[in-house]
């Protein structure tokens, strides 16, 4: 076999594949992620809320970069967990559990961003109505 053929057999060779295995990817995370639906429904609170209060343009854009940040975090929390699971053969080792806890981290720190984002952008808001 050629290089060219061993770089190529695991690339999916239709959009359409490559679009199946992402959302077969995204469909076990939403099952087995608590915290990525607790994010998603977060998400969808959000969206509500800004749709009630009736945001201008910008805010609705800084709203969808905190969520996409929250989520794609908290995705890439789920693919270390995999891999580290998979390399430890779900052993417990110090080093795994230092990269989970790091990962873990990232995601709070994401979430704490989004949720100061939030509060600067809604409380204005939610103070005019009173």
């Amino acid at each position: 076999m050629d290089l060219k053929n061993k770089k190529n057999k695991w690339k999916h060779r239709h959009f359409w594949q490559s679009f199946c295995h992402a959302s077969a990817g995204l469909l076990t995370a939403w099952k087995e992620e608590r915290n990525l639906r607790f994010h998603s429904f977060a998400a969808i609170a959000v969206f509500l809320l800004a749709w009630l209060l009736q945001l201008r343009l910008f805010e609705w854009l800084w709203l969808g970069l905190c969520v996409t940040l929250v989520l794609v975090s908290e995705l890439w929390n789920t693919v270390l967990e995999n891999v580290v699971d998979l390399i430890t053969e779900c052993k417990r080792d110090p080093l795994a559990k230092k990269a989970k806890d790091i990962a873990s981290g990232a995601v709070f720190v994401t979430a704490v961003f989004a949720a100061i984002s939030g509060a600067v952008i809604f409380i204005p808001h939610l103070l005019a109505l009173f």
